[in-house]
């Protein structure tokens, strides 16, 4: 490969090398376009940005651009207006595809002359998903990423040969922006601009490359089944996961179906790059990773990813072998005390997640009066039969026996949530305020709404029961089943929701009818249609091919 080291992608112009695809950009072009912006930059005296664009191959040229200019760049997680809040004060000027921030081409000018970046000087700012509390400005200095950059073209680099880098997860993290963004760039591997959260899209996105890698999320691995051409991917040159552990089941079933385990990264936005594997318990430190441990076992580290003398010291507890490898034991931060009984979290889900009922599992401390312990399940195909055939209370007592051999009583959850999958998201992270949140939230009353569209004046809509849903409390005990009035009240809050002037007076039914029941974890397809002349809003859920309910809701003006 013509690898151009980090600092010298807009001093160097070279012909024919193309960056990345749909749609295609060359090198010169990204070059010209981040002299461009630094010029723009530098016109308005800018000195600090915050930066959120989808496009990995915009953001190359944001950081590029504000980089040459000697502008420090933050990256913040997400858009959320609440994490906007939290740094306005940092910033002069938001880089989005929002409307109403600035554009990238709205800051273009005469450009400036490309030139070496200063790898002591240039500055990114990364936003922590604050998966294990409040999220945290990281600062890292250019020569700590194109350190990172080197080792994994040095591990990696002939394995992937001229293979495009495809990827499921966002660019804004420091494991997307690595392995999607600076190290491609700099190894001159085509890479895809956008993100592709979905199996199926990864596929698609792959048939068309001779030659392929996967940038992945744990949680997206989990979900590849058997509905996938895994003899048409077993081509994948490497699959790297990052965020989290990968379950062990899904290593296991990647395995078989491409020939090759996917490649684990364990690091964190404050260190770097850690240590890798390929299957099996135990992680590889990189080359350069020197490794100790605090009295209480959690690792230290001191690597070129980190300032020149520093030691980052982590929450994770480990054991080292002879031969350097280690074996990580869990997050020392997640053990919480109860009436000063020091409990592990992590240990608690690793019990959970090896009940047939349970596919992962996360737990919180809940603060009401006195503290407890709620707990997030997932529940597997086995465990949501459990449910549809026995009952909620059946279900949860059968898990608090469980992890009655694990724990005193005290460390037994009081509170379950339960749903189909863990809510991560796009890095493959359940931050702990999301968590906290749905611990603390009363069980929902809701549907979870997957699909909507409309086709002249009828609405098709795609609904999933939640599992956990309150209104199957009493409906029935073993047998839990939608209520027919809930059934109602759905249709007539959807409908009003998404058809305009909806009469306000409910004035009776028509021809209602309960034909199969709806039970937790189903699918309903929800068709909604207003008859003005007759004020009659039609509406019929189906499951399948199998029609569940329909009838007419009388409405009218007030009386």
């Amino acid at each position: 490969m013509n690898w151009i080291a980090l600092e010298h992608l807009l001093d160097q112009a070279p012909n024919n090398r193309t960056v990345a695809l749909q749609p295609t950009l060359q090198h010169a072009e990204l070059r010209e376009q981040a002299l461009r912006l630094a010029g723009g930059l530098r016109d308005r005296g800018v000195r600090r940005i915050a930066v959120h664009l989808e496009d990995a191959a915009e953001l190359a040229i944001a950081l590029l651009g504000a980089w040459r200019a000697g502008v420090t760049v933050l990256l913040p997680a997400d858009l959320q207006p609440a994490n906007r809040a939290r740094l306005e004060d940092q910033v002069e000027l938001w880089l989005t595809d929002q409307n109403g921030d600035v554009g990238l081409a709205d800051l273009f000018a005469e450009p400036l002359a490309g030139a070496p970046l200063d790898l002591d000087q240039c500055q990114l700012l990364l936003c922590t998903s604050g998966s294990s509390g409040e999220p945290k400005l990281i600062e890292k200095r250019l020569r700590q990423l194109a350190n990172e950059v080197t080792t994994l073209e040095e591990c990696w680099g002939a394995d992937l040969g001229s293979a495009c880098i495809i990827g499921s997860v966002a660019a804004q993290h420091i494991y997307g922006l690595l392995f999607r963004v600076l190290w491609p760039l700099c190894a001159g591997r085509i890479f895809l601009r956008r993100a592709l959260p979905f199996p199926e899209d990864l596929q698609l996105a792959s048939r068309e490359q001779a030659s392929f890698c996967w940038v992945a999320s744990p949680a997206l691995l989990k979900r590849m089944g058997d509905n996938l051409d895994w003899p048409g991917l077993r081509s994948v040159r490497r699959v790297f996961s990052s965020g989290g552990p990968l379950d062990a089941d899904a290593a296991v079933r990647l395995q078989q179906r491409l020939g090759q385990a996917p490649t684990e990264i364990y690091g964190s936005s404050e260190t770097g790059g850690i240590a890798w594997r390929q299957g099996g318990r135990l992680w590889q430190p990189f080359a350069a990773v020197q490794l100790s441990q605090d009295e209480q076992g959690a690792l230290q580290v001191a690597s070129p990813c980190l300032p020149e003398g520093h030691i980052e010291q982590t929450a994770d507890a480990a054991r080292i072998e002879a031969d350097g490898r280690f074996e990580l034991l869990g997050r020392l931060d997640r053990i919480v005390k109860l009436e000063e009984k020091r409990i592990s979290l992590p240990m608690l889900e690793s019990a959970l997640a090896n009940h047939p009922y349970v596919n992962e599992a996360r737990l919180g401390v809940i603060n009401d009066n006195r503290a407890y312990l709620g707990a997030l399940v997932a529940l597997s195909d086995v465990g949501l039969h459990t449910l549809r055939n026995g009952g909620r209370r059946a279900l949860t007592e059968a898990l608090r026996k469980h992890l009655a051999a694990h724990c005193e009583a005290l460390a037994l959850p009081r509170r379950w949530r339960l749903v189909r999958q863990l809510p991560y998201n796009a890095q493959g992270k359940l931050p702990q305020a999301q968590l906290d949140a749905l611990l603390q939230a009363p069980r929902t009353k809701q549907p979870e709404r997957l699909s909507a569209s409309q086709s002249d004046d009828q609405w098709q809509l795609e609904l999933g029961i939640p599992p956990d849903l309150a209104h199957f409390t009493g409906h029935f005990p073993q047998t839990p089943v939608l209520p027919g009035v809930v059934q109602i009240d759905w249709a007539m809050a959807l409908a009003r929701e998404l058809i305009e002037d909806l009469p306000p007076r409910f004035q009776g039914m028509e021809v209602l009818k309960f034909q199969q029941l709806a039970r937790p974890g189903d699918q309903l397809q929800l068709t909604l249609r207003f008859d003005r002349e007759r004020g009659k809003l039609h509406f019929a859920y189906r499951n399948g091919e199998a029609p569940c309910s329909s009838g007419r809701i009388l409405l009218g003006d007030p009386a």
